[in-house]
């Protein structure tokens, strides 16, 4: 469903709801790609098991997988962590790999429309080609949308979840680091893909940070940097010492907030998040940060590194979600994959 002639879902009042509004269901796949985690993927999965089952309290997990063997020892995994198994539902949808922030459906909604619910399929290249083959991934969330009967928009240029950040009353944010690296749309200036946003998302507003964190092989992914927990607040990372390489770019990204105004002129209220201890593995410094997490309907699931800060972080967090559950889950395992709980997963709106 592209064309010149062909409405956007924007033109069809169709938008993309922020995390923190009711979820239908929660997409993952499951990870498989030794790669990701090279020698040490088998010591992901009892933690990954273990956020499926704080999902699967609030809502249902829908998983996409490659086979019926896989299938197995996906469940294999989750009955061990004592996952309540009627919230999960498989699908046959073989991936390349894991991380459906990025290459799962963007599903938007218009609670007026007969069709209250479609599915956004941008394209998909592995952050700038950097991980091929993707092609599995690229179409996952054409596969879905054909499952449920829905309608897919094509918007043909590259885009990935965990590069924007909305909330939910016509606001995006997003990096000028991942969304204007001539990786992605090189053919694209900062306006035309801004007025992709906008048509694709149905939002008004696209508001841009220049930075990601050190270790981020996303060339800058919001989800790392700076979270919407209301219409009107953010949660955004710093890093409190000084000497670390973190620090600048990050109080850059701080300042250039505190400069912004939203769609119905406010401030944004900043909440300021710390990074936690630097997490290095083989000698790589891994992108580890608590701005990570995923709102559920009933919880917020974040990810912990084994610091002195972890407690700190969740509290900063639970604060911001008083009707929610704050909980902390060990991710020095998997963000040796160079993400974490939210960049594994994605939300499926209710409406």
């Amino acid at each position: 469903m592209r064309n010149n002639e062909s409405p956007t879902p924007k033109q069809l009042g169709y938008y993309f709801p922020a995390e923190f509004a009711l979820h239908a269901a929660t997409w993952l796949s499951w990870p498989h790609k030794e790669a990701s985690w090279p020698g040490k993927i088998h010591a992901i999965y009892p933690y990954y098991s273990q956020f499926v089952k704080e999902l699967s309290l609030s809502e249902k997990v829908c998983i996409n997988v490659n086979d019926e063997s896989m299938k197995a020892f996906a469940i294999q995994c989750l009955q061990q962590a004592g996952v309540a198994m009627p919230q999960i539902e498989f699908f046959l949808h073989p991936t390349n790999d894991a991380w459906c922030r990025d290459h799962g459906p963007a599903f938007l909604i218009n609670h007026a429309a007969a069709q209250k619910k479609v599915i956004v399929d941008w394209d998909y290249n592995a952050w700038g080609g950097k991980y091929p083959p993707h092609d599995l991934d690229d179409i996952i969330p054409t596969l879905i949308a054909k499952k449920y009967g829905i309608p897919v928009f094509h918007p043909g240029i590259i885009m990935e979840g965990g590069s924007v950040e909305f909330n939910g009353s016509g606001t995006v944010l997003t990096s000028t680091a991942c969304l204007l690296n001539p990786n992605r749309n090189p053919h694209l200036n900062q306006a035309q893909v801004e007025n992709y946003l906008m048509e694709y998302y149905g939002v008004g507003q696209v508001l841009w940070i220049d930075e990601g964190i050190i270790g981020d092989d996303t060339d800058g992914h919001i989800d790392d940097t700076v979270r919407f927990v209301s219409e009107n607040t953010v949660l955004a990372v710093v890093e409190p010492d000084k000497n670390d390489d973190n620090y600048e770019l990050l109080q850059n990204n701080l300042k250039q907030l505190k400069a912004m105004r939203l769609h119905n002129g406010k401030q944004l209220n900043i909440v300021e998040l710390p990074m936690p201890d630097a997490v290095v593995y083989e000698g790589q410094r891994l992108p580890a940060s608590y701005a990570n997490f995923y709102i559920a309907n009933r919880s917020v699931i974040v990810p912990i590194f084994n610091c002195e800060k972890d407690e700190k972080a969740l509290q900063i967090i639970q604060d911001c979600f008083p009707g929610r559950k704050v909980v902390g889950i060990d991710s020095t395992e998997i963000i040796w994959g160079l993400g974490s709980f939210h960049c594994l997963s994605q939300q499926e709106p209710a409406v």
